[in-house]
Order: C-alpha cells, then sequence, then structure tokens
C-alpha cells in the first residue's frame, strides 16, 4: 500500500504509529534489525513481524488462494500444522510470481499493511494472536522493504479487523500444541458420521468460505443461510423453503401461460408405473434402469409385482395416448404435467443439481406429421431459453445433441447449455425432444390414426419436453457471490426491502415512529406499482444486521430511510448485484424503483453473458484442447460427429493426474451441444475444415466441455 493511503487508513483507524523511518532496502530479519539499530529514530525496544505467504496445492483450474501468516519472528511457522488447521494441503511458500501478483511486492517488502481490502478477500489471513495481547512495540515494513513503521500489536489486528467482511475474516494461529493435534486428513470417519455432518454441519459452514476456493462447499453455505432450502432425513432428498419455492411458482407462473398460448393443457397421471409397462421399451428405460427406484412391499406383504416410481412418464401416459387417439381430428394431443419424479442417484447429490427427487414440468404430446412436431420442439426449447434468460438472467445456448447424448429411444434431442465459470463446467439447462415415432410404433404403444389424405394407416409423431428445479441451482450457482444469494428481480419473492436507518439510543419515540412509518408507506407505494416490496421493522436488529440479512438473501434492492432521508423527501437505493448506492427522490419512486428492477435484470444477464463467451474457445489442434479445458472453459471444436471420436475425445481429455471435486466427476471433455447458431465461427469448408479431435472432415462446431 502507497504511503500516502496507508496513513489515511491508519488514521480513520485512529491508529498512531510510534515512529516511522526510512532505511536501505533490507534483505533478511537480521539486516533489517541491523539497520533498524542503526537509525537514532528507531525505538529502543521492539519486535520484529514476519509475513509469511504460502501457496496451497490446488487442482490445475483452481484458483490459487494465498494463504498470508503473520506472526512474530521467533515464533515458528509450521507450515504443516497450518495447513492441517486450514484443511489445506501442501503448502509451499510462494513463488515470486505470486506475491506480485496478489500484493505488487517482493517477500522482504511484505507486511500486514501490504494487505488492503481488495487483497484482503482474495487471500487467507491467519495471525499469531499473541501479538493482540502483547505490550511489545512491533516493526513492520510500511509500504517497501525501504521503511519501518513501529505500531502495538492490538493497532496491526484492529487494522486487519477493519478489512474483514461477511465472507473473509482474519484467523487466529493455532498455538504449536493444538495444530499438532490436529487429527491426520487420512483417516476416514465412518459412514455414519459423514451423515450426519451434511445435515447439521451444513448450517455451521463458516461465513468464510469463498466461491473461488471451495465452490462446493460454498454453494451448498449460500442455499442454507439464505433460507432457500434445508436436509430432509432421507439422503439426496431436500425440503424447498418457500424462499426458493416461490422462484419454481414464478417459473410456473410464466411457463404455463406461454405454453396454454400453443394449446397445451395440464393433467396429471399416477406417480406408479408396473414393471411390464415401464420395460416395455427397452432402450428408453435402459438408461433409467440403474436410477429406478420400486416398491415392492405393502405392509408385511410382498407385491404381486414390482411398481416403479416414475423416473420420467413416457410408459405411464402412453397407453393412454393409443386409447385416447382414434382419428386425425384427435391430433395433436398436446398435455403437460407438474410433479415430481425419482431418480436414484447414487452419486454424492447435491441440491437442485442432482438429487433423488426433483421436480419438474414434463411435456408429451402428439402429431399427425414430423414437421409439425419439429416446430413444436424448436417452439418449446425457445420458451425454455426465455426462462433462463429472461427470468432467470442466465445465458445458454441452444443446439442439438449428439446421438450418444440424445434422449434414449428419441429421434433427436434440443437443449440448452449452461455454464458455471466458477467451476469451468458445463451443465445441461432444459430439453425438448422429438421422438419420432419410436414409442407409437406396434410393437410399443401403437399409437396411430387414419392418414386424412391417403386413408393408411399412419403412426404419430410424439414430442417430450422438460424443466426442472435444476434452474434454481444454476441461477445461484452464475450470480451469486460471497455475500451471498443474488436474484434476478423477475424471480425474487422481495424485490425491494425498506429499511429504518439512523435510529438510536437517543432516538425519541415519536422520531422512531416516523422514520418506521415512512419505511411502511414506502413499500405500500412500491407494492401498489406492482413492485413485491417491504418494510423490515423488526425490533431488535441494527440496520447493519438486516443489510447483511437480506443482501445474505439476494434481494435485489434495498432502500434505506433516515431523519436525513426524511429531511430531504430521498431514499438511498442499494443494488444488491453492484452494491452502487444512489440518493433517490421520493417522488415517482415507484416508477424509479420499477426502471432500475428492470436495468438491474438486463445487467445481471449482460454481465453473465459476457462472462460465459469469455470461456468459450475455438480449439482446432488437439494440443490446444487441455490447457484450454484446464484454464476453465469450454471449447468449440470443428467435428466429425463420430461416437467413436467423441468417447475417444473424452477419454483423452481426462485428467487422470489432477484430483477430481467427486461432486464433479466428468473429468473428461463430453459433447455439450451442437449450437444451432455457428456464426461464431468460421464456416466449415467441406474437404478442407478437419476435425480436431481425430482429422477427419468436420461437419460442423460443435461444444465440449467437462460437465456437471
Amino acid at each position: 500500500m502507497a504511503d500516502d493511503k496507508l496513513a489515511q487508513a491508519l488514521a480513520a483507524l485512529s491508529i498512531s504509529p510510534t515512529a516511522t523511518i526510512s532505511h536501505e532496502p533490507t534483505t533478511s530479519p537480521a539486516h533489517w534489525k541491523e539497520v533498524i539499530s542503526a537509525n537514532a529514530e528507531a525505538p529502543k525496544d521492539y519486535e520484529l513481524i514476519k509475513t509469511l505467504v504460502y501457496k496451497p496445492k490446488t487442482a490445475k483450474t483452481a484458483t490459487p488462494v494465498p494463504v498470508v501468516v503473520i506472526a512474530r519472528d521467533a515464533t515458528e511457522a509450521n507450515s504443516g500444522a497450518i495447513g492441517k488447521q486450514l484443511n489445506l494441503k501442501e503448502l509451499r511458500l510462494a513463488a515470486p510470481e505470486l506475491l506480485q501478483e496478489f500484493f505488487g511486492l517482493d517477500k522482504d517488502s511484505l507486511s500486514p499493511f501490504a494487505i488492503d481490502p481488495a487483497s484482503f478477500g482474495k487471500v487467507v489471513t491467519v495471525i499469531d494472536p499473541s501479538i493482540a495481547d502483547s505490550t511489545s512495540t512491533f516493526a513492520i515494513h510500511a509500504s517497501s522493504s525501504s521503511s519501518t513503521i513501529f505500531v502495538s500489536g492490538k493497532d496491526i489486528v484492529s487494522y486487519l479487523k477493519s478489512l474483514e467482511t461477511d465472507a473473509t475474516k482474519l484467523q487466529d494461529l493455532a498455538a504449536p500444541g493444538a495444530a499438532a493435534a490436529t487429527p491426520a486428513p487420512a483417516a476416514k470417519a465412518p459412514a455414519k458420521e459423514k451423515e450426519d455432518a451434511k445435515i447439521e454441519g451444513a448450517v455451521q459452514i463458516a461465513i468464510g468460505v469463498k466461491k473461488e476456493v471451495d465452490f462446493a462447499g460454498w454453494y451448498t453455505n449460500v442455499l442454507i443461510k439464505a433460507d432457500m432450502l434445508d436436509y430432509y432425513s432421507v439422503s439426496g432428498c431436500y425440503i424447498l423453503k418457500p424462499w426458493s419455492y416461490s422462484i419454481w411458482e414464478e417459473i410456473q407462473t410464466w411457463f404455463n401461460t406461454e405454453i396454454k398460448k400453443l394449446g397445451v393443457q395440464n393433467s396429471y397421471f399416477p406417480m406408479f408405473i408396473s414393471q411390464s409397462v415401464l420395460e416395455r421399451e427397452k432402450e428408453h428405460i435402459e438408461g433409467f434402469s440403474p436410477e429406478v427406484a420400486w416398491v415392492t412391499r405393502a405392509g408385511q406383504s410382498d407385491l404381486e409385482e414390482p411398481i416403479a416410481i416414475r423416473p420420467t412418464s413416457e410408459t405411464s401416459m402412453y397407453p393412454y395416448y393409443a386409447k385416447w387417439i382414434r382419428s386425425h381430428r384427435d391430433l395433436p394431443l398436446k398435455l403437460n404435467q407438474w410433479n415430481s419424479v425419482v431418480r436414484w442417484e447414487f452419486k454424492n447429490p447435491q441440491p437442485f443439481l442432482r438429487t433423488r427427487e426433483f421436480l419438474w414440468q414434463e411435456g408429451h404430446t402428439a402429431f399427425l406429421t414430423k414437421e409439425e412436431a419439429d416446430q413444436e420442439v424448436k417452439q418449446i426449447l425457445d420458451l425454455y431459453r426465455q426462462v433462463y434468460e429472461d427470468l432467470l438472467a442466465v445465458p445458454v445456448i441452444p443446439g442439438i445433441k449428439s446421438e450418444k447424448e440424445k434422449f434414449a429411444g428419441g429421434l433427436y434431442t434440443t437443449t440448452l447449455e449452461g455454464f458455471i465459470s466458477t467451476s469451468g463446467r458445463g451443465i445441461q439447462a432444459a430439453t425438448s425432444h422429438c421422438l419420432g415415432q419410436n414409442f407409437s410404433r406396434p410393437e410399443m404403444f401403437n399409437i396411430f390414426v387414419e392418414d386424412p389424405n391417403d386413408g393408411s394407416k399412419s403412426h404419430v409423431w410424439q414430442n417430450s419436453w422438460g424443466l426442472s428445479t435444476r434452474a434454481i441451482g444454476v441461477m445461484v450457482m452464475v450470480h451469486g457471490d460471497n455475500q451471498g444469494l443474488v436474484l434476478p428481480p423477475r424471480v425474487a419473492s422481495v424485490q425491494a426491502i425498506v429499511v429504518p436507518c439512523g435510529i438510536t439510543a437517543k432516538t425519541t419515540d415519536e422520531q422512531r415512529k416516523k422514520i418506521n412509518d415512512s419505511c411502511e408507506e414506502l413499500a405500500k407505494t412500491l407494492r401498489d406499482k406492482g413492485v413485491r416490496a417491504k418494510a423490515d421493522l423488526r425490533d431488535g436488529y441494527t440496520p447493519g444486521y438486516k443489510f447483511n440479512d437480506w443482501e445474505q438473501k439476494g434481494v435485489p434492492l434495498r432502500l434505506e430511510i433516515g431523519p436525513n432521508d426524511l429531511a430531504k423527501n430521498q431514499t438511498l437505493t442499494v443494488r444488491r448485484d453492484t452494491g452502487a448506492k444512489n440518493p433517490v427522490s421520493l417522488e415517482n419512486i415507484g416508477q424509479t424503483v420499477s426502471d432500475l428492477l428492470a436495468t438491474i435484470q438486463s445487467d445481471m444477464f449482460n454481465t453473465a453473458k459476457t462472462n460465459y463467451w469469455s470461456h468459450v474457445k475455438p480449439v482446432t489442434e488437439w494440443k490446444d484442447v487441455v490447457p484450454a479445458l484446464d484454464g476453465k472453459n469450454i471449447i468449440a471444436i470443428p467435428w466429425c460427429e463420430q461416437e467413436a471420436c467423441e468417447d475417444e475425445i473424452k477419454e483423452k481429455s481426462g485428467r487422470a493426474a489432477e484430483p477430481q471435486d467427486e461432486r464433479a466427476p466428468s473429468a473428461g471433455a463430453k459433447s455439450l451441444c451442437i449450437p444451432f447458431d455457428q456464426s461464431h465461427w468460421p464456416a466449415i469448408e467441406a474437404g478442407k475444415t478437419k476435425c480436431t479431435g481425430c482429422g477427419k472432415d468436420a461437419k460442423r462446431w460443435t461444444l465440449f466441455g467437462r460437465s456437471y
């Protein structure tokens, strides 16, 4: 930190250094002591403070998060013990390049004052707690190795504490004995303890979990702290609390309106499917068979035939389509149902992304011609795109799945592919399938009509399409930050929160009532203008607590009203997405807030879209594939569209040497989709453009990437 900025920062904290001296650059603690001793302005009694920076072992694709250790010069810094305390592997002293990247200094110039608000949020800072309790004067470098400032231990801690945020806290260095007693990480806890940890520990995750350090831990933390869900007694199942379910309701309301414009009607089919019906379509059920949950008993009696709990509803609905469709006049038949399905995942569950029961809608339609079916596939996919981009402010890329990745038993599958930049992984957002005539043929469900043109027997063309609560998880991952959830205004159950401020112990009851009444009046004015607003008038909570609470929950806009605001007939607006603050007049406040919410919605989408496309890397040579993937990108390659090549790309790009988070199991690059819009890349030249994977003639640009 520059000398003038440091002086301002210390003055703001009422920190007055004992002395500040300039001297020749020092290159070691011994040299530093020698230089100080030769300076007449330096105190006679002091201790040196050492600042060490370590880099933990991380995956190649992970952003390094340095560990800064601040200790007395005589204190032994055991990197192994520190690593155990922080649950980090193989701490090594940071290279000069990393020090320059994070602090702009060399190792001899580092000090606690080299950490500023920007760098504090990017590192883990650990301090010897005895420093704060000491009566000693400590010598630390001011802004370089050629200057020294003398302060108390309490001053050092006070400065570092001033940098804390809700997401990042200063941590105490454990005493040597305590560190040594930490259990070795190699010992595995019993399975039951792991399960207990998932439930009880979920609400105890440290506030300091950072999105860029422990993404999976951060994700869980955000969902719990934002009151989105709770864990259930059955592993892999979760309770959707009102804060998250309201998002699903917004999606339902919008999507229902749109599909009804297309002539789709809602219905409901039972969740149970007989074994004989489920297994009628072998290719279809093979895709689900490992995940099917079966009911085999009723009370103490075994059932004559096991009954499946639906993993999807094609086989439960289509026998009745055959019954109901008797003539071409019965077409098209367009039904949708909102329900839950069960897929008994054995992989590590993740809320919203991979769960044993999840909510979705599934549409099943039947047409006389392929042209009609093709048209609807595209219409539905575009509605899904609007759900993601217009409601959730999440960018997606529409395309078609490869033959290998298409829906089992279908003719072709269209998809929306999202991207989580923090993990560098793609994620399937929604799918719209054309089933062709595979399910209507005679050996299947035999759904046919008489062709009105020539009187021949014509089997119907069918589609199925689905969108699940996975969309909520994708939204959280894309927009959330180290303060918590960030909600797009269109799906937030509370779009604006009004918080009274400036109320102190000296505030009279009359003044307090006036401020609170003004907050409630403002919230009512906004509600009358169609804004989902409320006033937080809870007693016993400070404004700061309320700010943090609503920030964690991701409310898009905060409005503050205090005595000065009332005097000026204004309110202070604070955006959740950017933190930008702006005083605005209460005149025409309904329109002002509505416009601001629209701006927030647009800005969130544009920011996410720019981020997404910055991680889509065109690659035409194999040598660039893995480096691009390791850079947390997805790749666009000219591809031959052969399944053997697809398998080889996944195998060759797998990173066997790099540790993988088992909650994101796809290490090799799989095909994500063949984008409909190929204009982002050079045109494929027949016979000239070669497949990046195998060197054969390429057909289309295709997205490959590691995925959830």
